[in-house]
């Protein structure tokens, strides 16, 4: 015998209505980055990394820029719900976490932000 409501069972809700869409997109974005990170590796590989002018003329072809971001934009997105899940786990005063919250979501933000833009500015040969 359930305790779930029918509607319950086939919407797959728990009891905070949000859960399943929050693991899922954390199993999305995991999954995202193991082919990003295994595709940076392997770039990695075939580029000297002593040069700053071949590293800067790797991240300014479209496809390697293009990858790297989204290789930032899904590494922040996912640490971002991990931490959440941590925060929303362990600390148990109630304005305490909707301010850790808060920061944890300008955190991560500024760090996706940061990260293209220097992405972008290398890409585009933007001057210091």
């Amino acid at each position: 015998m359930s305790l779930r409501s029918p509607l319950g069972r086939v919407l797959g809700l728990g009891a905070a209505k949000e859960g399943v869409g929050h693991w899922w997109a954390q199993r999305v974005s995991a999954v995202a980055l193991v082919f990003l990170t295994l595709w940076f590796v392997a770039a990695l590989l075939r580029v000297p990394l002593w040069s700053y002018e071949a590293f800067s003329g790797w991240i300014a072809r479209p496809v390697n820029a293009g990858l790297l971001v989204l290789l930032a934009v899904a590494l922040t997105y996912h640490s971002k719900l991990g931490v959440q899940v941590v925060l929303e786990d362990y600390v148990s005063h109630k304005f305490a976490k909707v301010v850790c919250l808060v920061v944890n979501q300008f955190l991560h933000l500024a760090l996706a932000t940061i990260a293209v833009l220097a992405i972008l500015r290398i890409a585009l040969g933007v001057a210091a």
